[in-house]
């Protein structure tokens, strides 16, 4: 175990999550950025000395109990957390067998934050996993579906009457949610959820076993995108997908030009949410 680099790794993650990433409030005495190594210790359920100890690198060496604690508190990616045990002298964790469906508290923070902008996470499989309001008021309630009907995909394909979201040009979209349930099932290729998706889809829909088929591969990381809301009428916004690190999740965006007759919409929809409305399209 290499204890000045193991401790080196520590204090350095350790000063970059956020309080409030992890539900904690940032309070007026703080001094440092990032959590204080009590916070860490009790996130981790371990002893503060011993986290501590294990910061100054004069600990013993952790448990792999205690460095999946670590991890879990300091909101390591997949790549991380091998880097840690990797400092510890420890086997590397066994890979994930399929997408997470965790998503990580600073992702649902920024979420919050988005006001005049849609947006959804999504995992490799094009599963809703987290949403604003607004998002929920542009396509529609997911709350309101079980976690298997929130997948966009099986929406898309399987349930005609929510056919494209309204979305005026839905080839593009389509064929790039395609693209990331193939790479999901290329990096997950013993994950028995993936292959009965695959198989369900190929089953109930023609076009889906015909795209799926071409074999063909378009990941859209930025577009634009025409979306015709059933009771505002056509809206033009802008998409971003971002992928969250280590994760195997993409954050989209929806947004509008400031002042724009799409920005002026979305600000309706803030306010209506997901009620209907008897306006004429």
């Amino acid at each position: 175990m290499d204890k000045q680099a193991f401790a080196a790794f520590l204090r350095g993650r350790r000063e970059r999550v956020r309080p409030e990433d992890v539900g904690l409030p940032h309070g007026p005495r703080r001094r440092t950025p990032g959590l204080r190594r009590e916070e860490v210790a009790q996130l981790a359920h371990i002893s503060v000395d011993h986290y501590s100890r294990l910061e100054q690198a004069r600990g013993r060496h952790p448990s792999h109990a205690v460095l999946t604690g670590i991890a879990r508190a300091l909101r390591l990616s997949d790549q991380e957390r091998t880097h840690l045990f990797r400092l510890a002298g420890e086997a590397a964790p066994e890979p994930v067998q399929g997408p997470s469906r965790d998503v990580d508290p600073g992702t649902l923070n920024l979420l919050e934050r988005l006001t005049d902008a849609g947006a959804l996470v999504l995992d490799n499989t094009c599963r809703v996993l987290a949403w604003n309001p607004l998002a929920a008021a542009l396509f529609e309630d997911f709350s309101a579906l079980t976690g298997s009907d929130r997948n966009v995909i099986r929406r898309y394909f399987l349930h005609p009457e929510r056919r494209g979201y309204g979305l005026t040009e839905p080839h593009r979209f389509v064929t790039a949610a395609v693209s990331y349930l193939r790479v999901a099932t290329a990096r997950y290729p013993d994950n028995v959820e993936l292959h009965a998706l695959v198989e369900e889809l190929l089953a109930g829909s023609e076009d889906f076993a015909r795209l799926w088929n071409s074999h063909e591969l378009r990941i859209e990381h930025h577009d634009h995108q025409e979306i015709r809301h059933p009771q505002v009428g056509p809206i033009e916004l802008d998409f971003d997908v971002l992928t969250v690190p280590g994760q195997d999740q993409q954050l989209i965006i929806f947004t509008a030009e400031p002042d724009s007759r799409a920005y002026r919409t979305l600000q309706l929809l803030k306010v209506i949410g997901t009620q209907r409305m008897d306006i004429a399209t």
